[in-house]
């Protein structure tokens, strides 16, 4: 079954995190998962802790196989750690969960 990730980040580095998109596609179609929604937001109403978020997104995967696959692989984590912990301040889990098709 289908799964999904709904997250919010908060980029502090808008050309980095673009680099880190651009780089880490290629590896997350390779495992069948994409994008599903992607918002930028200028405000929080409301929040379960105090991490700022600027950008909302969901990630989808075949399963939650590949999605474990796809963030424990080698070349994703040498992107992440390349691009991505530069360019965002925090990361917020909203939901993870099984999706209906």
């Amino acid at each position: 079954m289908a799964y999904e990730r709904i997250m919010g980040l908060q980029i502090s580095d808008d050309v980095e995190y673009q680099k880190y998109r651009q780089h880490m596609i290629p590896i997350l179609h390779s495992y069948g998962g994409d994008f599903g929604f992607d918002f930028r937001v200028s405000e929080v109403l409301k929040s379960k802790d105090d991490s700022a978020i600027n950008r909302v997104f969901t990630i989808e995967f075949p399963d939650k196989v590949a999605m474990e696959k796809f963030f424990n692989d080698s070349k994703y984590l040498a992107v992440k750690n390349k691009y991505f912990l530069s360019s965002v301040q925090s990361v917020t889990t909203i939901s993870m969960h099984e999706k209906t098709l």
